[in-house]
């Protein structure tokens, strides 16, 4: 009697289709589309993971950037004058800062300007 393959056919399948549950038209319903786009779905999914950071990292970058040009600085000597003032903060939470707490970004801002040895104006 030959054996046949049914049961770990539909099982192997199943996983496959169970990741293209949603995809538009036949690439989440026919198998031959399924198993072309699920690899290159997953190969995106990896990637851009990773690249969701660099973008997030962009983001808070312009932020602080809008921030630190209403006080008269750049960016760069902003980020220069946190080191040299050792202040210890990510560009996520002054990126945060700058958009909920306008004060404490002013002191912050008056602290790089001092390490500096820049002006504070009285704005």
């Amino acid at each position: 009697m030959r054996t046949r393959s049914g049961v770990y056919t539909r099982s192997r399948k199943k996983k496959f289709f169970k990741i293209a549950k949603r995809y538009y038209a036949k690439l989440g319903t026919s198998w031959r589309m399924v198993k072309q786009q699920v690899p290159i779905s997953l190969e995106y999914q990896y990637r851009d993971r990773r690249d969701k950071k660099n973008v997030f990292r962009s983001l808070w970058i312009s932020r602080i950037n809008a921030a630190v040009n209403k006080h008269g600085l750049k960016y760069n000597e902003f980020i220069f004058g946190l080191k040299k003032a050792n202040i210890v903060l990510d560009r996520k939470v002054l990126a945060y800062i700058s958009i909920e707490d306008p004060q404490t970004f002013k002191i912050i801002t008056d602290l790089v300007k001092k390490s500096l040895g820049k002006e504070i104006s009285a704005a």
